[in-house]
């Protein structure tokens, strides 16, 4: 899955590595590009906070819209019934420092770390990208867990106990 798809860059390294890849992209005219490039990508037109994610196991390769991080983490990783296996995102460098850090420092990381791993792969400088960020990116990884620290069934109390902690 690749969310946030814009012009296709990715999406079109994706198509040459994956058997299936479901592009998501909330312009209409970048979707409209897109679509009938490659014949192993389905592109979905709509807010990739919104759509729905696949019912069988998946990963995220995404270079995610800076400003919609958060929303987009909350997404793939509020619900543990979502079968995402792994997540590789390119986020700003603070962001994925701040995921990446071996101790939990906020209500969501304390709550995703129960199903997932963090580790920030790689510094991205700003004058890799057009147009150019104002900040430096990194690659967060975000793998599920073999064992969840939580059973899913317990997610709700969990996420409760969590946030009481923290208030």
């Amino acid at each position: 899955v690749d969310l946030g798809a814009g012009s296709g860059r990715l999406t079109a390294e994706l198509a040459r590595a994956a058997r299936e890849v479901v592009a998501v992209e909330l312009d209409p005219r970048w979707a409209a590009y897109l679509r009938g490039r490659w014949e192993n990508v389905s592109v979905v037109e709509g807010d990739a906070t919104e759509v729905p994610m696949p019912s069988d196991p998946f990963r995220v390769v995404a270079n995610i819209p800076f400003d919609r991080t958060t929303d987009l983490l909350r997404r793939l990783l509020d619900d543990p019934r979502v079968p995402l296996v792994r997540a590789d995102l390119i986020v700003e460098w603070g962001v994925g420092l701040k995921r990446a850090l071996p101790w939990p420092s906020t209500v969501n990381d304390v709550r995703w770390g129960a199903w997932y791993r963090f580790a920030l792969a790689r510094r991205l400088p700003r004058s890799s990208f057009e147009p150019r960020p104002d900040v430096d990116a990194g690659v967060l990884v975000v793998e599920r867990r073999a064992s969840p620290l939580v059973p899913e069934p317990e997610a709700a109390r969990y996420a409760a106990f969590v946030a009481g902690g923290f208030r």
